[in-house]
């Protein structure tokens, strides 16, 4: 009895994830399907993907056939293949009715576990499951403080009752978004994707958030940076400046002796999310006047001169 590499069927590593499996399963379904399939020998090559798949998809039976793999160059495979056909073992394919949709090999090692509800499971295992779509959601900083409701529209691929890629449709719903989403977050809408075919599941629908840029805020996780342009007489003697929020203008006091670059923390004035809200970062920037006319450059002159003030000391 000739030994199946069902790997070499899937066209997939020994070495594959479940979910490489599934993918392979389900492209390679699609193609020998026989109701849509124009190859002359689509029917023999289904039930082969067929076959292959009803042992890697299930981890224990991938177990076994992995063991009966790693000795199939063995000389004495063949006997050992008798031996466990009519041993203790014999009972395997006498509970497996209708299994003969498999080959022998399947049924002399995997037959006992047939059964009419395995078979049911075969036949259903034929639909293909649609899509997954991806489209892109663009928000806005202020709406990820709170759940926002969205109308979203995006292309459907369909198909025809052949399995045929037919027209796209337009689909428009009304979707949740939850407070706290970040830049590339994606958001699962589960049976929204494309439909599938002979009976299989939709696909779904994800949602990739991407946050617009602010033009004044900087996001750095769930906290936030804004710039504060101070005048220096602001930064000297300190000062109280109102800022933006992304709830509003708040008043924060200045320090006398502020420097450029000094950040001031507005705790809970950031993101949010599920561990709470981050902080906003206020940047203090100095800003200096335009070019000074005559008197303004005499009161500087004359600053200058009393307050003796060298910031490169640490130079000399």
């Amino acid at each position: 009895m000739e030994f199946k590499d069902y790997y070499a069927v899937m066209g997939v590593e020994p070495t594959a994830s479940q979910k490489e499996i599934k993918t392979a399963y389900r492209r390679l379904a699609r193609k020998y399907h026989p109701d849509v399939s124009s190859e002359t020998d689509a029917e023999s090559k289904f039930k082969e993907v067929a076959e292959a798949y009803e042992v890697l998809k299930d981890a224990e039976k991938r177990a076994e056939y992995d063991e009966l793999r790693s000795h199939r160059n063995d000389p004495r495979f063949g006997q050992q293949q008798a031996a466990y056909n009519t041993g203790g073992q014999q009972g395997r394919g006498s509970a497996g009715a209708g299994s003969h949709d498999f080959s022998d090999f399947f049924e002399s090692y995997f037959g006992h576990r047939g059964s009419s509800a395995q078979h049911a499971s075969h036949r259903a295992s034929a639909g293909v499951r649609g899509q997954d779509l991806e489209m892109e959601l663009p928000i806005f900083l202020e709406e990820t403080l709170t759940e926002q409701t969205r109308s979203i529209s995006y292309k459907i691929p369909t198909l025809d009752a052949s399995g045929f890629p037919g027209p796209e449709i337009t689909k428009t719903l009304n979707v949740k978004i939850p407070p706290g989403v970040s830049d590339g977050e994606r958001i699962r809408l589960k049976g929204q994707g494309a439909p599938g075919f002979g009976g299989g599941s939709h696909g779904d629908l994800f949602l990739i958030i991407r946050i617009a840029p602010h033009p004044m805020f900087d996001v750095d996780g769930q906290n936030l940076h804004i710039v504060v342009p101070l005048v220096p007489w602001e930064a000297a003697l300190g000062a109280s400046v109102e800022i933006p929020t992304l709830t509003g203008k708040i008043a924060i006091t200045i320090p006398a002796g502020s420097q450029s670059g000094q950040r001031l923390r507005i705790k809970g004035k950031g993101l949010v999310s599920k561990k709470g809200a981050g902080d906003l970062y206020a940047i203090l920037k100095v800003v200096m006047p335009p070019k000074p006319d005559e008197k303004t450059r005499a009161l500087w002159q004359q600053l200058s001169e009393q307050a003796a003030f060298n910031p490169r000391t640490a130079w000399e």
